[in-house]
């Protein structure tokens, strides 16, 4: 019956008493297959991590212009990391670097964002993770 209508034969179920088959042309079926795999990837949201790196002797119109900075990648809904680097005699003045990061943070959640994990001492670097606000939308 198949072979006279130019259809494939195809075996929905072969461990049923009598075997399910389905009369339908395969080409077909697996091109609506890839359709919809390829529907399905368009619509699916790729969400970046993007790095922000800090100094702690940063000056006021760097620190402006990198919080303008993370603030587009916010708005395209993309993740930040905070990152803040100390090198050498920076070290001992880690409380000064530190005050300043949560001022960096502070400012950033005052634009919106939320934070997906708080500052963390790891070695010589703090770092705080934050992630676009519910109300964004990529």
């Amino acid at each position: 019956m198949a072979d006279s209508e130019g259809l494939d034969l195809i075996e929905i179920s072969p461990n049923a008493a009598p075997p399910v088959v389905k009369m339908m042309d395969y080409g077909k079926y697996k091109y609506q297959i890839q359709k919809k795999l390829a529907e399905a990837k368009k619509k699916q949201i790729v969400i970046e991590v993007k790095e922000i790196k800090f100094r702690p002797n940063i000056e006021k119109h760097d620190l402006e212009t990198k919080i303008s900075h993370i603030e587009k990648f916010l708005d395209q809904g993309d993740k930040v990391k905070l990152l803040m680097q100390f090198r050498g005699r920076e070290m001992a003045h880690k409380d000064l670097g530190l005050a300043k990061f949560d001022e960096i943070v502070k400012q950033v959640l005052d634009k919106g964002a939320v934070i997906e994990s708080p500052s963390k001492m790891m070695g010589n670097r703090v770092i705080a993770m934050v992630a676009p606000g519910k109300g964004k939308k990529p």
